[in-house]
């Protein structure tokens, strides 16, 4: 499904001002299947325009469009996964995944529960599938939530940092992952982040925000060939290249130094 960003501007009440401007005339094509990073520091607006397309907060101008309709509130289409995650506590880890599946697959039980736990198992809970949440660290619960998400197969997912919490190691599983679900099932993919790395690896095409007001400095097209390798010399040219010649404020730059 595609997405289309027209002429959007989203203020909010303030006791220091009358109005303060999250985002000011922000335009943004974002096509069927594609997988877009909205990239930029904290308070550029990012998890703001998430919400907007998600329809969750309404802009103060302008409209989004998605699959050809107005976006007027919250739909099935648009899957959101936000930086906290909940699980049902009185399923175990494995029915917490195909909850999901049930609903949106014509699979067997037995089909959802092979896709679950090869899922599981390449994010490393395999042996944890009979385990209750309480029985689960914070960044295991994590996992658990987004391998639900990710298989829950909605056209649109709106991603607010899911993986910022997660240890590298997991974080680029998951990242690995994300990508195999999206090239398998086709999904168009709004991924909010602040990290570089995570950006290049995952995005077709890269967004950057800059902020007072939110607004859209540049959009850069990736173009390198997947899968990516952060070791290429492609791969930490275009990385130094975006932290070098943009305004990126307090982007995340461990992974250069």
């Amino acid at each position: 499904m595609s997405i289309e960003v027209k002429n959007i501007n989203k203020s909010f009440e303030s006791k220091k001002v009358d109005q303060l401007t999250v985002l000011k005339d922000v335009n943004l094509t974002i096509d069927d299947g594609e997988l877009v990073c909205l990239l930029g520091p904290s308070g550029c607006g990012k998890t703001t325009l998430l919400r907007l397309i998600a329809g969750l907060d309404q802009p103060t101008s302008g409209e989004i469009i998605a699959n050809g309709e107005k976006v007027s509130g919250p739909s099935g289409d648009r899957a959101v996964i936000f930086q906290q995650y909940s699980l049902f506590p009185w399923l175990t880890v494995l029915k917490n995944v195909t909850f999901g599946l049930e609903m949106t697959t014509g699979n067997s039980k037995e089909e959802n529960i092979a896709l679950a736990e090869e899922y599981l198992e390449r994010v490393g809970l395999i042996e944890f599938k009979d385990s209750y949440p309480h029985e689960l660290s914070g960044g295991m619960k994590q996992r658990v939530a987004i391998i639900r998400s990710l298989l829950n197969h909605s056209p649109i997912l709106l991603m607010d940092e899911p993986f910022s919490a997660l240890d590298m190691i997991n974080r680029h599983k998951l990242q690995e992952q994300l990508i195999e679900v999206w090239q398998r099932f086709e999904n168009t993919i709004v991924f909010v982040t602040h990290d570089v790395d995570e950006a290049v690896f995952l995005a077709d095409k890269i967004v950057v925000m800059g902020r007072k007001p939110g607004r859209i400095d540049k959009i850069i097209e990736v173009g390198l060939e997947r899968p990516r390798k952060r070791e290429s010399k492609e791969f930490i040219l275009l990385m130094e290249s975006i932290v070098e010649n943009l305004d990126m404020g307090e982007l995340d730059k461990k992974s250069l130094e």
